[in-house]
Order: structure tokens, then sequence, then C-alpha cells
């Protein structure tokens, strides 16, 4: 059973499990949060109502909810308990400062800055928070809306963001930011002439708010050039021109790759319905050279993982995070997790943040033997990891922690578990369909 939204920022809950236990059966993947959240934000453009499918019903999720509800917009998740229909009713939109509260607890909040300007003409907001996982300075977020004619200022923590009118430009970026390439085209999308972003971030998740937009009475290409070169063109269209549409969001490729590397951790063999299949190559090419069977059904968008033989699973020497489409650094926790108990050795070299390996003391409070090596952690692994207490710092991590206890022996607890739920609708419910003993404790 999903369990209701808890109060947002709540840690106090902890997920206990008792490990050694193959997994089996089939669960449908989640909607994507990294997809539904720039999405929301897009709703502050358009002066109408939209219908969101598929949304998550997830912590993150509750948080822009009530950022745009502070701006004034009407938000009704009455359904999303029931179905994960979320209604956004922007029409009444006015206030231009989103609160400290929402914003310094999440670093996606960032995006309605190019979206309020774009509707408002300005914007005020916190510096953004979200989960410590190194510097993730918003430099290149403020270098393109700059670039687009909005006046920006800081006021100790405060970020204020002002234009009479925006207008298209030419801006390229040093390395490809999601973050930056959203805000961009947000604000762009209503901007006065044509606007080209070199070197935009090609992830799923960009490609999915371009449609969106699209579907609202926006013009923006993506075509062609984009998967090579990452160019995108986006001409401006009169605020007005937007309309409010029904859309779905896509599934989440985190949380299927996350339940991927479970059932390495585990054992078993589990289908996963609902599946991103053609945005998972660098994942199951990873799983596979690991020694997992791999099965596709892409006219049913499902993935089966076969790891019954154990025996077989074993490290690949080398891999590093990177943009997509290689391997996504949200995924490099897990993969760590996996690999503490598969043979041999992994060096994973971690190439978009600077302190992703926040989890390592935790596993090797289980029995992992990992060391660090600057942006390089070598996992020796073969490791019997014997369950404890360990500690849920962010999300991803906290995520990891919990498939690390799925394969260990005895009881272990993620304690600060309200991270997990940043991200992942039911974790809990999903394992424990699938055979884990796992359950929420307080």
């Amino acid at each position: 059973m999903v369990k209701p939204m808890t109060q947002f920022g709540g840690n106090d809950e902890s997920i206990r499990m008792e490990g050694k236990k193959p997994l089996g059966g089939r669960i449908r993947i989640q909607g994507s949060k990294n997809a539904a959240l720039p999405v929301l934000a897009a709703c502050m453009l358009i002066p109408g109502k939209c219908v969101l499918r598929g949304c998550p019903n997830i912590t993150d999720i509750e948080c822009m909810c009530s950022l745009l509800k502070s701006t004034g917009a009407v938000v009704d998740t009455e359904e999303l308990l029931a179905d994960n229909r979320i209604v956004v009713d922007t029409r009444s939109v006015r206030e231009r400062r989103l609160p400290e509260k929402y914003v310094s607890a999440m670093r996606s909040s960032v995006v309605l800055m190019g979206a309020m300007l774009g509707r408002l003409g300005e914007v005020c907001v916190n510096y953004p928070g979200g989960c410590v996982i190194g510097e993730r300075p918003i430099d290149l977020h403020l270098y393109g809306l700059e670039k687009l004619g909005a006046q920006i200022w800081t006021e100790g923590n405060h970020i204020h963001a002002y234009a009479d009118e925006l207008k298209g430009a030419v801006i390229e970026f040093p390395f490809s930011s999601v973050g930056a390439t959203q805000n961009v085209i947000l604000a762009a999308v209503t901007a006065q002439g044509t606007t080209v972003i070199k070197n935009a971030a090609r992830e799923p998740e960009v490609i999915e708010l371009c449609k969106f937009l699209n579907l609202a009475g926006a013009s923006i290409d993506y075509a062609g050039t984009f998967f090579k070169s990452g160019r995108i063109e986006i001409h401006g269209v009169e605020l007005s021109r937007l309309h409010g549409v029904d859309y779905t969001v896509i599934p989440d490729r985190i949380v299927a790759g996350t339940y991927l590397f479970a059932t390495m951790v585990s054992g078993g063999k589990v289908t996963l319905e609902n599946i991103p299949i053609g945005q998972l190559g660098s994942v199951c090419d990873i799983i596979t050279g690991m020694g997992a069977d791999i099965e596709m059904d892409a006219a049913r968008s499902e993935i089966t993982v076969n790891a019954c033989d154990r025996d077989r699973i074993k490290n690949l020497p080398y891999i590093e995070t990177d943009v997509y489409p290689a391997f996504p650094t949200d995924l490099q926790s897990l993969l760590l997790a996996a690999a503490c108990t598969a043979k041999g050795e992994l060096r994973i070299r971690e190439r978009i943040f600077s302190s992703r390996f926040r989890i390592v003391e935790e596993l090797k409070r289980m029995g992992a033997d990992i060391a660090i090596e600057g942006d390089t952690a070598i996992v020796t692994g073969d490791r019997e990891l014997e369950g404890r207490t360990v500690i849920a710092k962010e999300l991803r991590g906290g995520a990891a922690l919990v498939i690390a206890g799925l394969g260990a022996s005895g009881i272990t607890t993620v304690a600060d578990s309200g991270y997990i739920r940043r991200g992942y609708q039911n974790i809990v419910g999903d394992l424990s369909e699938l055979g884990a003993r796992i359950r929420y404790v307080n």
C-alpha cells in the first residue's frame, strides 16, 4: 500500500529489513521525479488548467506543489494518492517571492526562476537546497537568464531577478547542465525572438519538458542536431498563446535502475513494468556485463532481470558516471552497493558531483571493502555484508543502503529514511511485493 505523503522534511522514520531473501515477481515503475518537477514548474507559464497524470507521490512533488500554491496557483492533489494525478490552475498567480521553507529544501525549485520570469517578469528566491552531494553551483542558471535580458542581483542568501522584457539570445553552456538547460527553456518560451541553446543537456527529462511546452502552445525545435550536438531552438510566443494540457509523466529510469540493482544484490528474477527501455541502455549493459541476464519486451515496456545464479555476478573493472546517455550519477550509489558483494574489483569514477561517496562509510560499517582516491571509489567485492543500523544522508545513497540491506545477513535498519521519500513513492511496498522482508518503523 502506498503511504500518504509524510510531512515535508520529516526524517524520523526508519526502514528495517532482513536480508538474504531472493526477490521474485513483478512491479510497476512509478512516474519520473526528474521529469515531473520541471513540468510542474512549466505550469507557471500557462495561464490555464493543466492535468498531470502519473506524478509520483513523493515529498519533492509535494514541495513543488507548495511552491506553486505560494504564488497564488490552485493545485489539486486530492487524486495523487489514488491515481497519481495533479491538477494545476495558475490563472490567479501573482506572488513573486518564493518561501524559503521550500526553496531551501529542494534544489529543483531553482527552475521556477525561468518560469516566473517568463510569466511575471520578476522572482525572488533563496539559494536552493536539497541533498548534500557536493558543490552544485547555479552559476549556469543565472548566466543563461542574464543572456536573455534578466537583471540579477543578490542580497544575502536571496537572489532577485527582474526583466522588463526577455529577448532571445544564443546561449552556449561550457558543460551540459540539466537544470540550467530547463531554466533557459522556460524563460525563453515567451521571450521575444529566437533563443538558441548550444551544448544543452540531452537527458530525457529535457525532451519531456520540451514536449509538454509544445503541447501547451510553445514553439521549441529539438529535432535534428539535438542528440548529436545538444542544440535547441526556442521561438518565443505570446503568453496568451499558451494553454492548458493533459499530460502523462514518463516512467522513472532511476527507480527502474534501483530495482535492477536490488535484484543483482538479492538474487532472484524480477520483471519491471512501465519501463522507459530506451533510456536504460548504459545501465542494462553494465548489469549484463556483471553476469545477470536481461530480457526486454519493448511492446509491453517490460524488462526482466535474472540474477538467480549469484556465483556469476562479478564486477566490471572500471565504470564512470557521465551525462546522458552514459551511466547516470543518480545510480552510482546503487552500483556501489551491488559491487560490494559481486566478485572482483570495481573502480568507479564520479565525474558529475564532488561528494557523492557519502554512502561509503555506512557501507564499510556493514563490512564493505571500499577505498576512495580523489573522484574514484575502489571496491573489493565478494564481501559478506552484515546487518547494521546505518543512516541515510541523501536520497540515492539512502536507497542504496536499503539495497545493501537486502543482501546482508541479519537485520539492517536505515535511519533518516525520509530522504528516500524524496524520490521513491513506495520503496518498501515495492520490495515487499517482490518478497523482501521489509517494513517501516518509527
